[in-house]
């Protein structure tokens, strides 16, 4: 029998710890011997797709063939050169880009196990899943290795970092150059891990969810089939990091999956999706509500006539921005919400279904309700915890959090929201970030999108703070647009057009101003940040 590493597949948690996964559509019936990337990508040229376009960076093109023989030639490298073998956690830090998706992709179709890693991330905070997964082998883009290699000393089990994008004897594209152009994917198991996705760090200590060959070809024939329907025709292009699930699935897989093509952008802030969308005519935008409201205010004069379809997820969106967006493009912008423990999106609608403000419908394919503190399903129109079940499920590498996200075989996500009687999901709060002022349940989001309505704020965040009279007082923060000055007077007017607009026991009895709100490396509203800085004073 060939080598093995088996560190990873044994952190799994004890199995009566997993969600029950659910494989009620005929899609998702895969066969027990699996390697997903053979399914996503070898199947291409097989086919006689090998001259389209896969993917694109800022001035190329790389077609299903040449990104095929890349992949291969990386697979070599891991496995001849630098001694992987299946089931080994391998390292990957970078910014989007062909090259890294590549790196990827290489991993997984060699049997071993992904670990990417966010590029703004430092030193400290690499060495956290280096370690967790016992990484010895990584692969970095070389404006990325001082921090890398400033984590050797948190993490002793790297041996090996090797570069790409530098011009050296010994980077990867060196190596690549020795290699062959073909390679046999690893015979590995649907069930075999080949991707541990670490949480961003919202909440605390990032969790190191665990996925299997089957969840990556799974998101892709649920919510990518059902849900955004993409043909080969699409070209998909976002801000997401790759690293990051919302950005693997929306910019990598699910173009792979029906042999589309993906723009991957180093840089992909707003002002550089202003600039790639009318030259790269992408039909397919994936990115967080954030940048969409950057883009409403600058894409004037902007041809976005490419676009077909507008996925938002990472954050919930605003009323406002879905009907502000679809006044503007005629888009109806397809809200979603997924999360690293499930891989990707399990509740949103397709743009013919979507509703202003809802979250959407569950995904063909998973199942999801309402529940109560004792875990019993609520009825509809009364709030409570999601909880979520289907192909996909959480399984942490070895953390007791396991029992917090599972519970009697669902997969509780940690957020609070009202299904209606047709089945649509409205987003409440994260269940941490309900606020309870003077008896009442306040949700923060709510409010948020009450004051994003206002002209003078261009970004804000509501928390509740320890009050002794009230036991939570409602707080917002917000970061004035340009030009307006954050005093009494906005105060006053920001709380009298709450007052005015919802339940006036919801409106916010402290504001506070700042010139930026915290974020996580995906683009996450840290929330907790804000409340702790407050309450210190």
């Amino acid at each position: 029998m060939a080598k093995r590493d088996d560190f990873v597949a044994q952190a799994l948690p004890p199995r009566p710890q997993w969600p029950e996964m659910v494989f009620t559509l005929p899609d998702l019936q895969y066969p027990a011997r699996l390697n997903a990337v053979a399914e996503l990508l070898d199947v291409w040229t097989a086919r006689g797709h090998g001259d389209a376009p896969c993917v694109l960076g800022a001035d190329f093109v790389w077609s299903y063939a040449e990104f095929t023989a890349r992949v291969n030639r990386i697979c070599n490298v891991l496995v001849r050169e630098l001694g992987v073998v299946p089931g080994q956690a391998v390292l990957l830090r970078g910014f989007n880009s062909p090259m890294l998706a590549a790196c990827i992709l290489a991993v997984i179709k060699a049997g071993a196990v992904a670990v990417p890693t966010m590029p703004m991330l430092r030193a400290r905070e690499i060495a956290y899943p280096m370690t967790k997964a016992r990484v010895s082998v990584a692969l970095c883009d070389a404006r990325l290795a001082a921090d890398l290699e400033a984590a050797r000393p948190l993490a002793p089990s790297l041996q090996r970092v090797v570069v790409y994008g530098a011009d050296a004897k010994d980077g990867l594209e060196a190596l690549m150059a020795a290699e062959s152009d073909q390679f046999a994917a690893a015979d590995t198991a649907a069930e075999d891990v080949c991707l541990v996705a670490f949480t961003s760090g919202t909440t605390g200590e990032p969790k190191g969810a665990m996925h299997v060959h089957r969840d990556l070809l799974a998101v892709c024939d649920s919510y990518g089939k059902h849900v955004l329907r993409p043909t080969a025709a699409d070209r998909f292009i976002g801000s997401p990091p790759l690293a990051f699930t919302f950005g693997l699935g929306g910019l990598l897989l699910f173009p792979l999956r029906v042999g589309a093509s993906a723009v991957l952008l180093e840089r992909a802030g707003p002002d550089d999706l202003l600039e790639a969308i009318p030259r790269l005519r992408p039909t397919v935008s994936v990115t967080a509500p954030t940048a969409y409201r950057v883009l409403l205010s600058k894409m004037e004069g902007k041809d976005f006539s490419s676009l077909r379809a507008c996925i938002s997820a990472g954050e919930h969106l605003p009323r406002t921005t879905f009907v502000a967006w679809k006044l503007a493009t005629g888009i109806a912008m397809m809200d979603g919400i997924g999360s690293t423990e499930m891989l990707h999106i399990f509740i949103g609608a397709p743009a013919d279904l979507a509703k202003a403000g809802s979250t959407g419908l569950v995904v063909p394919g998973y199942e999801a309700r309402i529940i109560d503190e004792a875990g019993n399903p609520v009825p509809d129109g009364t709030a409570g915890r999601l909880a979520v079940r289907g192909p996909t499920g959480c399984r942490y590498m070895d953390d007791p959090r396991q029992l917090v996200y599972v519970q009697n075989g669902w997969n509780v996500t940690g957020d609070s929201f009202v299904r209606d009687d047709e089945g649509y999901f409205w987003y409440q709060a994260r269940n941490d970030d309900m606020i309870v002022s003077a008896g009442y349940n306040i949700a923060g989001p709510e409010v948020e999108t009450v004051l994003l309505q206002h002209p003078a704020v261009a970004e804000c965040a509501v928390v509740g703070i320890p009050d002794p009279s009230r036991g939570m007082l409602v707080t917002a923060v917000v970061v004035p647009a340009p030009g307006v000055v954050g005093d009494a007077a906005l105060t006053e007017t920001l709380q009298n057009y709450v007052k005015a607009t919802i339940a006036p026991y919801k409106y916010p009895r402290l504001v506070v101003y700042r010139n930026a709100l915290p974020k996580t490396a995906t683009g996450k509203l840290q929330r907790y940040v804000l409340r702790e800085e407050i309450t210190r004073g």
